[in-house]
């Protein structure tokens, strides 16, 4: 997959304090790129200076193997940015500020009346394209924020917590419009606090902390990271219990025991489920169910980062 952006060895610093840390990494054409990272990671100060919003100390950036800085106006025309605060005008009708944005982007004449029928069918707003804003509901709102930057159909759409606050309706509208969008060839870079959304629409992801790159991969090469799975068992009663006897099958790091449930570390990768529960069996345990531990996200982003990517706000 062609690289869209290369960006290589970036740095910045704010009062002699340092915030980005020689950071390199490719956005790749046709991806949706989750970028993510707790409070204070720099991601935020990242994005911005992709957008070209914001300057930088060292390093470059690269739009289809040309520096940005060369022409950075140029540059924009091909971007589409939608932020986390909605940038409209209530008292105007969703074609109007569809109008407005396009209009910015040099679109005039037939251009402009397609790119606001292609943005408005995009996001599912045809039908209320000449209602005020002001009537909208909070998702509609956030649906026309996401069409008033994309009429220009812009190669590379930046997408900052696009669904905030709404319900999950309007969350599945966006994210269903997000996959056609790429569908029909346009690369994203989309950040949320929301893991669900990652897991539905990341092609890749990058992880950031404390403004260094601590993770990149697919959802399944960064769930194959994590190298510890739990195992949990609800006992009849393990007055009884000898945790001793669990200790000795291989690839057991941990066992802890509350009331009448264990739960168990181990070494992911080593069959040891039959053993331990042979040994359970050994000593009259009697077993009422037993929960393994499903790869996900939010573990992985949780053991790299110390926190949730919801808490992480």
């Amino acid at each position: 997959m062609t690289n869209l952006i290369e960006v290589k060895h970036l740095e910045k610093s704010y009062q002699k304090k340092q915030v980005i840390h020689d950071i390199s990494f490719s956005i790749r054409k046709g991806e949706i790129l989750c970028f993510l990272g707790p409070n204070g990671a720099a991601k935020s100060t990242t994005i911005n200076i992709l957008c070209g919003a914001l300057s930088y100390d060292q390093g470059e950036i690269l739009f289809r193997n040309e520096k940005i800085d060369k022409n950075l106006s140029s540059y924009k025309e091909h971007l589409g940015i939608v932020p986390q605060e909605l940038a409209l005008y209530e008292d105007l009708s969703a074609e109007n500020n569809i109008q407005f944005f396009a209009s910015l982007y040099g679109l005039k004449g037939q251009n402009l009346k397609d790119g606001v029928d292609f943005a408005l069918k995009s996001v599912g707003l045809t039908e209320h394209r000449k209602e005020k804003v002001k009537t909208f509901s909070g998702g509609m709102k956030r649906r026309l924020n996401i069409a008033c930057a994309i009429a220009h159909e812009p190669e590379l759409l930046v997408m900052d917590e696009p669904t905030v606050g709404i319900d999950p309706q309007s969350r599945n509208h966006i994210l269903e419009a997000i996959k056609k969008m790429r569908q029909q060839g346009m690369t994203i870079l989309y950040t949320t606090h929301y893991m669900e959304e990652v897991e539905e629409i990341a092609t890749r992801i990058i992880i950031m902390d404390h403004g260094r790159i601590i993770a990149e991969g697919t959802k399944q090469s960064l769930k194959d990271r994590k190298e510890e799975r739990k195992i949990s068992i609800q006992l009849t009663d393990s007055s009884k219990l000898s945790l001793r006897e669990l200790y000795q099958v291989e690839g057991i790091i941990k066992v802890e025991h509350e009331k009448n449930e264990l739960v168990i570390t181990a070494i992911k990768g080593v069959e040891n489920l039959d053993a331990v529960i042979t040994k359970l069996i050994q000593q009259n345990q009697k077993i009422q169910h037993v929960m393994i531990e499903a790869d996900n996200l939010e573990t992985v982003f949780l053991d790299l980062t110390g926190r949730s990517l919801r808490d992480a706000r």
